[in-house]
């Protein structure tokens, strides 16, 4: 999907300002274990699918209807594995400058849905599943840092404890202290 109405509204008033935006990423898994991921149109990279939030909607349906566009694959989403904001600020090629709030959602595909994947938007080169062990590269960093959360997720979630992951004065949480 090209850039939102909402945010081109915004930036033709504030021109290439900062803007704060809310995102979402879908760490989608199938049955077999497999991952979906799409190969970016802008950078080349493979990566989760993400993107950001429409004004009143609510993140979950988002990173839904973020896979739906993107991969066509209809998705259930079941955990919220983290809530982050990045530090850096993120310049694009016509100047515009942004920052992210991430919200990282685990996903399955909805059984009741398409589960074949195909390049349902311009965002996209390729979309598909692949093993855990046999990733295609180059990975983004972003999901390279977004898998290794989501890993993080599940070993706790499977020693009983299904807290998300945040930061809290600089540290994540919950931590093994916690």
């Amino acid at each position: 999907m090209p850039t939102p109405d909402f945010v081109l509204n915004l930036r033709h008033s504030i021109g290439h300002d900062l803007l704060w935006l809310n995102g979402v990423t879908g760490f989608v898994e199938d049955e077999r274990g497999r991952i979906l991921m799409g190969q970016r149109a802008d950078t080349g990279q493979w990566a989760l699918v993400y993107g950001i939030n429409e004004p009143g909607e609510d993140p979950a349906d988002t990173v839904a209807r973020e896979i739906k566009e993107e991969t066509g694959v209809d998705v259930v989403v079941t955990d919220l594995v983290a809530v982050t904001s990045s530090r850096e600020i993120v310049t694009y090629p016509n100047g515009d400058r942004a920052m992210y709030m991430d919200h990282l959602f685990i996903c399955k595909p909805d059984p009741d849905g398409n589960k074949d994947p195909f390049v349902g938007d311009e965002e996209s080169l390729s979309v598909g599943w692949f093993s855990p062990d046999d990733l295609p590269t180059p990975l983004a960093d972003s999901t390279v840092e977004r898998m290794a959360r989501v890993r993080t997720y599940k070993a706790r979630l499977h020693a009983g404890d299904a807290r998300a992951l945040f930061v809290f004065n600089g540290r994540e949480k919950p931590s093994v202290d916690d």
